[in-house]
């Protein structure tokens, strides 16, 4: 069985090479990645990466009022690979598969959920843990503190599929089943109510209230990490090209999204094989100097952007 991770990202360089470490560790067979228009260097660290054999790199160009994520999965669902792809997994640069289970590997998800179609996994939200500038390391490490318990509020999922099954994907899940009868369930591996996927604009599964779990797997999302880093996506751009104002301190997504009611560790099972796959990689001088030019652009460039007086506009 082949398990692949896929992810659209702009800028994310100073935490692209742990993002693909974590998901490697964790069993996913290949992992493929499509930039867009970065300017740290995100590109150049992927597709070293790609030249290595250990991600599928591909830059696109995109027209004005593209969305990065629907050109980017569509890039991703033609490719040949995906006729032996069983199963998809489609995240951001900012987001973790959690498995809590067995040795907490994706195979072990599939255990439980192998007998459906799609898969929605629920956001669990991690907050800043009081990180206001990010001076580089691990997100894993750095953020611990996160929402207690699922949230009827905030019950956003990303989507785990058989790419065979569906036409295309947007941000949070496959979209027009092939044929009738597909089956969605949750991490629990309980059927839903998974119209959502017939319908092109819903970016939402609206689960019932018992439905919503983080039971075998979630999403660890770090929408916020350090606040200067929440504060930048307003430079970088929506993944959707959506026009919106949800990047801004204090407002309803940030308040949503800033969980750190309590700690969860369970996540650090992994960073030994994650630190291993990094010290591997990092012995290459090329991809080091470019992780650290990725980290110095994104301080260049927030130094620039982030003056005071942007940050109280930014200010809710």
């Amino acid at each position: 069985m082949r398990v692949a991770v896929a992810s659209c990202m702009k800028n994310e360089g100073p935490f692209v090479l742990e993002w693909v470490a974590y998901h490697k560790a964790i069993g996913f067979d290949e992992v493929y990645v499509v930039t867009n228009d970065c300017t740290d260097g995100t590109d150049l660290i992927l597709q070293h990466l790609h030249n290595e054999g250990i991600v599928h790199h591909h830059n696109q160009t995109l027209e004005p009022g593209e969305s990065p994520q629907l050109k980017g999965m569509k890039t991703v669902m033609t490719m040949p690979q995906m006729e032996e792809t069983d199963w998809l997994l489609h995240i951001d640069a900012d987001e973790f598969l959690r498995v809590s289970v067995g040795a907490g590997q994706v195979q072990d998800l599939l255990e439980v959920c192998g007998h459906a179609d799609n898969i929605a996994l629920m956001w669990r939200p991690f907050g800043d843990a009081g990180h206001w500038f990010w001076r580089g390391g691990s997100v894993l490490r750095s953020f611990l503190r996160c929402q207690g318990r699922p949230r009827t509020t905030n019950a956003g999922h990303k989507s785990m599929f058989r790419p065979s099954k569906f036409t295309y994907a947007t941000d949070h899940m496959p979209k027009l089943p092939l044929a009738s009868g597909t089956v969605s369930v949750n991490s629990a591996g309980t059927q839903i109510k998974g119209s959502a996927v017939r319908f092109p604009k819903r970016a939402r599964y609206r689960l019932l209230p018992e439905h919503l779990t983080w039971d075998v797997a979630c999403i660890h999302h770090y929408a916020i990490r350090s606040l200067d880093v929440f504060l930048m996506k307003n430079d970088r751009g929506d993944g959707m090209a959506r026009g919106h104002s949800k990047y801004l301190l204090n407002s309803k997504f940030y308040r949503r999204q800033s969980g750190n009611s309590m700690t969860d560790t369970g996540i650090l099972e992994h960073v030994d094989k994650v630190d291993a796959l990094l010290s591997e990689w990092l012995k290459d001088p090329e991809l080091r100097r470019l992780e650290q030019n990725a980290l110095r652009a994104f301080q260049d460039r927030r130094d620039q952007f982030l003056t005071p007086q942007r940050i109280e506009e930014f200010t809710l």
